[in-house]
């Protein structure tokens, strides 16, 4: 008995362990110590409450179609009524008065309709694929949308990062010059000039650097938000700059297909959904069939102990038919007001298809004037520096001043921080490409 005790005790254990266990990983998985732009996206798809919204709209866009074309099967219904007449009514017959019915009665009563044809079932059956198409659509915008601040905001805060990194380096090279600098006038090279501009540019360094880790803070808790994570830590941001470099190319002779473009896919969904409202209205000539039948008991007796001895019953089935014959021209207003109504999406689809091709153009503009930035500023660094490299060891030599070497150190700092700018630039501009495509 005791050992069979044990294991029951060793099996609750190990699912309660489990259970914990799952329970750590699940609040681990909200909290990111790393992560690349792809977690990033995947976090922000299953935590950003636009996205949550959006999946719990579709689920009551679809419950609630379910809701409607639950009015094609049959409607039962079922009715149960007691009641004691204390006072009996009185009918005039046979030139006396007396009175009708008994003192106690009941009923229960069983009904059936069924729906045959009418405008609005017949409507939510047909619309209902468009419906639920334009609850899609509106998670996929929504989607796209999360997508593309996550990226910016993901490249923002790397951009951010590498300034700072890049910033720190300039700080290193001007201790060294400082320190190089220091040690000329102390051996009576140089007067005391030098070091003090390069105790100034160091100052003025140090400063930037600080301003550019408060901006960085401002730029993380954008990220934060564009994915909708709410724990307090910062997390490390994985990439490759090689890989970044081969993902910036994009091909520029790709032509605008209207129809990959979500907001364009929204307007054609509502002018489908707008058609069907046509026809709905239409339909207000037609007139609504349903067919009908009910099986009713009845109990009577004045005395309420026997009130369920004897049955009355009584049934009936039908057929009703119903149209509306003169409604001061009501249908005719809605089905012109339906006509222009999608008329008016014509436009809509029109003016549509101009900005996307205008979004795309101007998109595309941008890419490519970034990618000859990116090219020629790349080589720009390379050239920038070797002339530092050059100038400081002829500063050391005694051949080149001082403020050459700022003036080297300025131009290297220039070039990095224009070719960072410049990648990060690219990447954002192909996102807008890739956005205007329809694509991304």
């Amino acid at each position: 008995m005791n050992k069979w005790i044990a294991l029951f005790a060793a099996i609750i254990l190990l699912i309660n362990n489990r259970a914990q266990a799952q329970q750590t990983n699940k609040i681990k998985d909200s909290i990111l110590q790393t992560a690349s732009l792809e977690t990033c996206l995947q976090y922000a798809l299953q935590h950003k409450p636009l996205i949550q919204q959006s999946l719990l709209d579709e689920q009551s866009t679809d419950l609630a179609i379910k809701s409607k074309l639950a009015d094609w099967y049959p409607q039962l219904n079922f009715d149960y009524a007691i009641q004691n007449n204390f006072q009996l009514a009185t009918s005039y017959s046979g030139g006396k008065y007396v009175q009708t019915g008994t003192l106690n009665n009941s009923g229960a009563f069983f009904s059936v309709n069924q729906t045959l044809f009418n405008k609005d079932v017949f409507l939510a059956k047909h619309s209902a694929s468009d419906v639920r198409k334009q609850a899609e659509q509106s998670l996929e915008n929504n989607t796209i949308n999360v997508k593309v601040s996550v990226s910016k905001a993901f490249y923002d805060v790397l951009l951010t990062q590498k300034q700072i990194d890049l910033t720190n380096e300039t700080i290193k090279r001007l201790e060294a010059s400082l320190k190089t600098a220091y040690t000329q006038y102390k051996d009576g090279i140089v007067d005391k000039t030098d070091y003090k501009r390069a105790t100034i540019s160091l100052n003025n360094t140090k400063a930037q650097l600080k301003a550019q880790q408060e901006l960085l803070k401002a730029k993380q808790a954008n990220l934060k938000n564009a994915m909708g994570y709410t724990a307090t830590n910062n997390f490390e941001l994985q990439y490759d700059t090689l890989q970044m470099e081969k993902q910036m190319v994009l091909d520029t002779l790709q032509t605008i297909n209207y129809s990959y473009r979500i907001e364009y896919k929204q307007l054609e969904t509502t002018k489908r959904l707008q058609q069907y409202n046509l026809e709905y209205t239409k339909m207000s000539y037609y007139p609504s069939v349903s067919a009908y039948g009910a099986y009713d008991m009845n109990f009577l007796n004045n005395d309420f102990a026997k009130l369920y001895g004897q049955n009355y019953p009584n049934s009936f089935v039908g057929l009703k038919l119903s149209l509306p014959l003169y409604q001061g021209n009501k249908r005719v207003y809605q089905t012109r007001s339906a006509e222009i109504a999608i008329k008016r999406i014509d436009w809509d689809l029109l003016q549509s298809r101009s900005t996307i091709n205008t979004q795309y153009i101007q998109a595309l503009s941008t890419y490519k004037a970034n990618l000859y930035d990116y090219i020629l500023l790349k080589n720009n660094l390379q050239l920038a520096q070797e002339v530092y490299n050059t100038i400081q060891l002829q500063y050391k030599s005694g051949i080149k001043t001082y403020l050459e070497v700022i003036t080297a150190e300025t131009d290297l700092r220039t070039s990095q921080e224009n070719y960072t700018n410049a990648l990060y630039q690219v990447l954002a501009a192909k996102i807008d490409v890739e956005q205007a495509l329809g694509s991304y």
